[in-house]
């Protein structure tokens, strides 16, 4: 029977015939957008994060070149906004969305490369710093997009 599973795993990503994969480093281009803000050490999170989720999401081995699967891309979107005002005029939530620019090389199935934009959210009280809620918010974005990014590339239904 588990032989009938083929190249499919657990979470129901299909790795083909693909036994490595890479993930370059992506490069914080945010802070040129408008209305963006820097934040040092986004770049190393951000890729770090996407390494770990597709080794624990698959039985791929991490290489640094020649991955039969390659992510690449840049994080070009990193903006807090007010989403409500209190009658005091002062943001009463905010809102941190980052999105990354992606570019998906499957070596192995060329009919399956993508270039996408992945972008989520995360709200937050008007009366707390980012820098509050900075980790939390991170671990959250960045798990709905890799996921995102996991289930374009690999959940070939």
């Amino acid at each position: 029977m588990l032989i009938g599973c083929g190249a499919y795993n657990f979470t129901g990503g299909d790795v083909g015939s693909a036994q490595t994969f890479q993930v370059n480093y992506f490069q914080n281009y945010a802070s040129q957008s408008p209305g963006s803000v820097f934040d040092p050490g986004l770049d190393r999170d951000y890729t770090l994060s996407l390494q770990d989720l597709i080794l624990n999401q698959t039985s791929l081995d991490l290489v640094s070149s020649n991955g039969d699967l390659v992510y690449e891309g840049e994080i070009v979107e990193y903006r807090v906004s007010p989403m409500t005002a209190t009658a005091e005029q002062r943001a009463a939530q905010n809102r941190l969305t980052i999105s990354v620019n992606v570019r998906f090389y499957n070596n192995t199935k060329e009919d399956t490369n993508f270039e996408q934009r992945f972008s989520f959210f995360y709200d937050y009280p008007g009366s707390a710093q980012l820098v509050s809620v900075r980790d939390e918010a991170h671990r959250e974005i960045f798990e709905r997009i890799n996921q995102d990014i996991f289930t374009r590339s690999l959940a070939d239904w």
